[in-house]
């Protein structure tokens, strides 16, 4: 007989390629095609784009060098808002009148991952190398007839 293990097995094991990301002061893990809900974004386009803290490619080897994932791009798909559960808080003090009661509902964005980019798309980086390039070519003059202080 198999093994019998009481929590199902992760969709990001199934699939190679995965990324840590941060959103909301929490990470999480996610691989393309997960659906995860992230605590509230106030953007109002259609895709969200995070840099990875770390990603493991379809080898098995992890990437999180900062050089690397500078480029590196986890695209998004905002699917709607969602509303927590009701979480209250009661306070009571015996004897003396005290009662506080307040309650808060946390919203969440629910967001599909379409693709995650190690290069961050050709584009971007082809627009970056030409702005770059012609600062790199510049050489510094110097006016005739000026002193370097000697």
């Amino acid at each position: 007989e198999p093994f019998w293990y009481p929590f199902p097995a992760s969709k990001s094991k199934e699939i190679d390629l995965y990324a840590i990301i941060r959103a909301g002061g929490k990470q999480h893990k996610v691989a393309p095609g997960d659906v995860i809900e992230i605590e509230r974004v106030k953007e109002g386009s259609d895709s969200v784009e995070f840099t990875p803290l770390l990603v493991v490619d379809d080898d098995g080897s992890p990437r999180s060098d900062k050089g690397d994932l500078s480029a590196a791009r986890v695209v998004g798909k905002v699917l709607g808002e969602t509303k927590g559960d009701k979480v209250e808080v009661n306070k009571f003090r015996n004897k003396t009148g005290y009662r506080r009661h307040r309650g808060h509902r946390q919203r969440y964005t629910t967001i599909q991952i379409g693709d995650i980019k190690l290069d961050g798309g050709a584009k971007q980086t082809k627009k970056k190398a030409a702005a770059k390039a012609p600062a790199a070519d510049a050489t510094p003059t110097t006016e005739e007839g000026t002193t370097d202080g000697a």
